[in-house]
C-alpha cells in the first residue's frame, strides 16, 4: 500500500508529507484543498497513460497546477512510498516542470534500497511511456500500482449518464471510474463470481427494499450490448432500467459493486461517495468501506458528518488552510477520547474541535 506521499509545489499544497494507512477518510471545508490532494492520483494516472499534455490542457494549463502559478513555483514534486506501515519497500518519484504553459517530466525514478531505475532529464519529444512498459524489478511493482490510480466518481446520474445507457458486454475487466460499464461488470460477476454477485444484490436490498434482483442479459437487438435492468419486489411481470432508479440508489449500486467485487484494486480512491444517499445507505456504505480496508487501501474524500460517525479518529485525515496553503493532519483516538464520551465524531467536527472547517 501507499505509506506516505511527499508533495511540493502542487496547487494549494506548497509542501506536505502525508502518511497513509489502509483506511483514510479525508475531510475539510470547501476550498481548503481536499480535491487537490485527490487529483494527484488523476495526474499520476495521466502520466502512466501517456496523456500528461492533454490532461494539463483540459485542466487549465500549467498555471493551474503550480502552487500560486508559474511566477511563484517552477516545479511539482511527488514522492510515493509503497510498502507496509513498518517499512517502505518501493518508491515512485516524479518531478514536473513548466514549459510554455504545459508540464513535462523533468525526472522520474523508482527506488528500493541500493537498486534504482532512473530516467533523468526527459526531452520534450520523449513520451512518458518509457516507464509504463518496464517489466523488471521495482519498476514493474510500481507500474502495477500506478495503473490502479483512478478516482471513482459516480456523481453523473443525469439522463445522459453512461451508467444508464448500453455498454459493451465484454467491457468487464474492471469497473470504470464513472460506472459506465456497471451492467457489463455485474453480468461478469453474476456468472464468474456468483457468491459475490448475490451478496451485492442482498446489500442493495438492505437499503432499497423495493429492489428484488438484477435482470442482466444481452440486448435482444444487439447481443454485444447490455444495460442495467432490474425487477421490483412484488412485481415480477415488469422489468425496469436505470432510469427508474433514484440517483442515490444508482450511485449505491456502483459503490457496492466497487467495494464488494472479488478482487478489488490495491488502492481505491473515491470522491464524495455520500452524494444523494439516505443516512441508512451511508451507514451501510461505511460498513462496506471498513470491511474492504482489510484487504485494500481506501482513500475517501467526504463532507458527510453521517459518514465519519462510522469511523475512528485514527481513520480521519483533516485538511485545513493555513497561511494560504493546504496542510494535513491525522486525528488520534487519544486526543479525542474525552470528547467522544459525550459526542459523536461528527458532532465534534461540527464544534470545530479539530479543524477541517471553512472558517477559523
Amino acid at each position: 500500500m501507499i505509506t506516505k506521499i511527499d508533495i511540493k509545489g502542487y496547487k494549494s499544497i506548497r509542501g506536505q508529507s502525508v502518511p497513509l494507512k489502509s483506511l483514510n477518510i479525508l475531510i475539510g471545508g470547501n476550498g481548503v484543498g481536499k480535491s487537490n490532494f485527490i487529483s494527484i492520483f488523476s495526474l499520476v494516472r495521466a502520466i502512466y497513460e501517456q496523456n500528461l499534455a492533454d490532461y494539463v490542457i483540459r485542466k487549465g494549463g500549467a498555471d493551474s497546477f503550480l502552487h500560486f502559478g508559474k511566477k511563484n513555483t517552477q516545479e511539482i514534486f511527488f514522492d510515493f512510498h509503497f510498502g507496509n506501515e513498518q517499512k517502505d519497500k518501493n518508491r515512485f518519484i516524479v518531478t514536473l516542470a513548466n514549459n510554455q504553459d504545459s508540464l513535462y517530466i523533468k525526472s522520474v525514478d523508482t527506488a528500493f534500497k541500493t537498486y534504482r531505475w532512473h530516467y533523468q532529464n526527459y526531452e520534450k519529444s520523449v513520451a512518458e511511456s518509457q516507464f509504463k512498459y518496464t517489466n523488471r524489478g521495482q519498476a514493474f511493482y510500481v507500474n502495477e500500482r500506478l495503473k490502479e490510480f483512478k478516482v471513482y466518481h459516480f456523481h453523473d446520474t443525469s439522463d445522459t449518464s453512461p451508467m444508464k445507457g448500453f455498454s459493451n458486454i465484454d467491457d468487464d475487466i474492471f469497473l470504470k471510474k464513472d460506472g459506465a460499464n456497471i451492467a457489463a461488470f455485474l453480468y461478469h460477476l453474476k456468472y464468474s463470481y456468483p457468491k459475490n454477485f448475490i451478496r451485492i444484490e442482498k446489500t442493495i436490498k438492505s437499503i432499497a427494499p423495493f429492489f428484488d434482483s438484477f435482470i442482466l442479459k444481452p440486448s435482444g437487438r444487439n447481443e454485444n450490448q447490455i444495460k442495467l435492468r432490474w425487477q421490483e419486489a412484488g412485481s415480477y411481470d415488469a422489468y425496469f432500467d436505470a432510469y427508474n432508479l433514484s440517483d442515490g440508489t444508482l450511485r449505491f449500486i456502483c459503490l457496492a459493486t466497487l467495494l464488494m467485487q472479488p478482487a478489488p484494486p490495491k488502492t481505491i480512491i473515491i470522491d464524495e461517495p455520500e452524494l444523494g444517499l439516505h443516512p441508512v445507505a451511508i451507514n451501510k456504505l461505511a460498513s462496506l468501506m471498513r470491511k474492504v480496508a482489510d484487504k485494500t487501501q481506501l482513500i475517501v474524500s467526504t463532507q458527510s458528518i453521517n459518514l465519519i460517525d462510522n469511523f475512528e479518529p485514527n481513520d480521519i485525515i483533516v485538511a485545513d488552510r493555513e497561511q494560504n496553503e493546504t496542510v494535513f493532519h491525522r486525528l488520534s483516538n487519544e486526543e479525542l477520547n474525552s470528547w467522544l464520551e459525550d459526542y459523536s465524531l461528527g458532532d465534534v467536527w461540527g464544534k470545530n474541535v479539530f479543524g477541517g472547517q471553512p472558517f477559523k
